[in-house]
């Protein structure tokens, strides 16, 4: 059994039972003595496997389940929800986030926008497992949370100390303890990271399999991304690897790439190091290494997050900036921390033509991701919110657009954001579709999203868990965020991106 799912069957009660006296059907539940019936009535139930929409539906929710969907009788002393002139579609799921804030900012943030289930893709602070832990609890309002461990690096990391702390090796024994120390302090998955040596990388893949974690994140620059997969790697996070692993030249910029030289902490060296090479190798794309490489992520279902926004933002460093609609739901310091690393690690001493070459790797990275769709390679939403600009919640629909501007239709945006997470997480029988028998996470949307992905940004209420979050308190805890940010600092979460970016919170 997939590690994410079996932890979160054992920290959820109600697991995959079913609910008192009911059959899932679709076509009438036997409820038996109903209690919490809720029921939405008039909607287009949208199927992101197929793209159908049922139209005229009602979505009958008992507790935090399903009990039937479709053109149904409603039991006396349901709470009736109109949705006609609404589309129903699976909770939303963001699989690679650091959060921001206290407890007030981004599990708030992330509900009100339709995410039910968020990847927390490091752990920097036991505080994100308390918050995994409570929301499962039902004592604190949050998305699902599955989370990564503290990153493991190689010697040296790419992180600044002073910024996040990493779990640094440099031999196996290291990597195995590092895997042991991880497991014992509560995470869902191990998190490896880019400057990993190859014997601790392939130690870290061992011990996890013998502890029963899987294993995600960067790929190594001393791995290929063929490697990886083969080795049970679950997911390769961005692009920087992958685009190495399709080109004629492979073996040059593999050695180009084993040449970088990092001090600890100074990721702006590797990525200034890196843009070089990754520029040859877009300029050499091979499709018969593409085949391959694709080919091999397919069959091991080796899942790839490409986080667009973050490339975005990075590969277009001069044209970015923070919504300023958006600019009420991060504190002064997240901003302020954000304006640092744009102008100081990423927009500072750049020539022209390394200006002019991030410009043009924007539009290769989404020609690459359409290469990846084309090629049929699982892909699952992420955004790395934590990188600059990027608002919790809010950036999932970013990605879901960029997604669609390199190629995907609107279907298989949302399928990367639902269906294909919970499958991914192993969660595929509780989660991911509108249908009778699984857990009540949905999104009520004013208008269609097949029609226009950015329609997912129309929100009319959110359902999480059986909890109907609608217009009224969605308003009230958007609200409440602008508040909490401008309240002075508590106990905030430092959020390590992809990056070298620290998201403080207030």
């Amino acid at each position: 059994m997939n590690s994410s799912r079996r932890q979160f069957l054992a920290r959820t009660a109600a697991g995959a039972a079913v609910i008192a006296g009911g059959s899932f059907t679709t076509a009438g539940p036997a409820l038996g003595s109903p209690r919490n019936l809720t029921a939405l009535t008039g909607a287009t139930v949208i199927d992101v496997v197929t793209g159908h929409r049922r139209r005229n539906q009602t979505v009958l929710i008992a507790g935090d389940r399903i009990v039937g969907v479709g053109r149904l009788p409603i039991p006396r002393g349901t709470t009736v929800i109109d949705a006609t002139g609404k589309y129903v579609v699976p909770g939303l799921a963001d699989m690679h986030v650091h959060s921001l804030g206290d407890e007030h900012v981004s599990p708030p943030l992330y509900l009100a926008n339709g995410l039910t289930t968020v990847r927390e893709m490091a752990a920097p602070d036991p505080i994100v497992y308390d918050w995994r832990d409570r929301i499962e609890a039902g004592t604190l309002l949050g998305p699902r949370m599955v989370v990564a461990s503290q990153i493991i690096d190689g010697d040296p990391t790419l992180w600044d100390p002073n910024l996040l702390h990493v779990l640094v090796v440099d031999t196996p024994a290291a990597a195995r303890a590092a895997v042991r120390q991880v497991q014992a302090e509560g995470a869902d998955f191990v998190k490896v990271y880019s400057r990993l040596n190859r014997a601790s990388y392939f130690a870290i893949i061992d011990e996890a399999r013998k502890v029963g974690l899987t294993v995600h994140g960067h790929g190594p620059d001393q791995v290929t991304s063929k490697e990886a997969s083969n080795a049970g790697q679950r997911s390769i996070e961005h692009i920087h690897s992958l685009g190495l692993a399709v080109s004629t030249r492979e073996t040059d910029v593999r050695r180009m790439v084993s040449e970088i030289k990092v001090q600890t902490g100074d990721y702006n060296a590797w990525f200034r190091q890196m843009h070089p090479i990754e520029w040859i190798a877009a300029n050499t794309y091979s499709k018969a290494r593409a085949a391959d490489v694709f080919g091999t992520l397919r069959r091991n279902n080796t899942h790839v997050t490409p986080t667009l926004s973050m490339h975005r933002v990075l590969d277009q460093i001069d044209y970015t900036s923070l919504d300023p609609n958006l600019a009420k739901y991060l504190s002064a310091d997240t901003i302020g921390t954000y304006d640092y690393v744009i102008q100081n690690l990423y927009g500072a001493n750049r020539t022209a033509e390394e200006i002019s070459h991030q410009r043009k790797m924007w539009a290769w990275r989404k020609h690459f991701v359409s290469e990846l769709i084309a090629h049929d390679v699982p892909i699952l939403a992420g955004t790395d919110t934590g990188t600059p600009y990027s608002v919790p919640g809010f950036a999932l629909h970013d990605e879901l657009e960029q997604l669609v501007t390199a190629g995907a239709t609107p279907r298989q945006a949302l399928y990367a954001a639902t269906a294909e997470p919970a499958r991914f997480l192993g969660l595929g029988r509780d989660l991911g579709a509108v249908e009778a028998g699984k857990i009540a996470d949905l999104v009520v949307l004013d208008a269609d999203p097949l029609t226009d992905i950015r329609n997912t940004r129309n929100i009319h209420s959110v359902v999480t868990r059986g909890r109907v979050i609608g217009p009224a308190a969605r308003a009230k805890m958007l609200a409440d965020v602008e508040a909490a940010v401008q309240a002075p600092a508590t106990v905030s979460l430092a959020a390590g991106g992809c990056c070298g970016v620290t998201g403080s919170g207030h």
